[in-house]
């Protein structure tokens, strides 16, 4: 799995030759350098539809190959905007908050996320390749001891969780979200994009040090990858 942060919540992953995009917050994300190489994904996940998380969805989907996941609710909205409903999975229905579903030879859950949002409500993605390799995107969301019942259902590999404060978890309770999730590793999201939110991991690796000492920090700068 390789795994790149554009910067924000903005990821792509790829594996077995799949590139799926999450959260494309492109235009006006300061922190998003060149995306020539990032606007043709087979998939883009949407956790929910502020515009630093629903982002360039529109503009790449004219491509008219991607295809679309997110809530129905923001599946149903989606062709309002230009989306042809043909690439939204699953006839235009999308998922919902517990379902899993396949992506070829991928398995993509979705989960509870605490937010605020606009169509339906805000969600985190689990996504296992062919190989059961997991990443955990936790979206826009506050620490909720849920988390837990996570690991019990999925070995996690990296978890990609907001630690700006502010809006969603800050890196206190995202360190406290690492005990409960028992992930292998953790890249730090949804920071240093404005001042008014966290500008650094110093303050998260501090406390994932007391709260989770076993899960691995990856702090990549954006428009890194990190392959594991």
């Amino acid at each position: 799995m390789k795994i790149t942060w554009l910067g924000h919540s903005a990821f792509e992953l790829f594996s077995h030759g799949v590139k799926i995009l999450i959260d494309p917050f492109f235009t006006g994300n300061p922190l998003c350098g060149d995306t020539k190489d990032f606007v043709n994904p087979d998939l883009i996940l949407v956790t929910h539809d502020h515009g630093d998380h629903l982002g360039d969805t529109v503009s790449i989907m004219k491509n008219g190959k991607t295809q679309f996941l997110a809530i129905a609710d923001l599946c149903y909205y989606l062709p309002s905007l230009g989306v042809n409903k043909e690439q939204i999975m699953f006839g235009g229905n999308g998922m919902s908050i517990g379902g899993t579903v396949k992506f070829g030879d991928f398995s993509i859950t979705m989960t509870p996320a605490f937010h605020s949002t606009g169509h339906g409500s805000c969600a985190g993605f689990i996504v296992k390749d062919p190989d059961g390799f997991t990443v955990y995107h936790a979206g826009d969301t506050a620490l909720f001891g849920d988390m837990a019942l996570l690991a019990e259902r999925h070995a996690i590999d990296v978890a990609l969780l907001p630690i700006g404060g502010h809006f969603t978890m800050d890196g206190l309770d995202a360190a406290k979200a690492c005990s409960y999730l028992e992930a292998k590793h953790v890249i730090p999201m949804h920071y240093k994009t404005f001042p008014m939110l966290c500008q650094d991991t110093k303050e998260f690796s501090q406390y994932l040090t007391q709260y989770s000492s076993e899960t691995k920090l990856i702090p990549i700068n954006p428009n890194e990858s990190i392959e594991l």
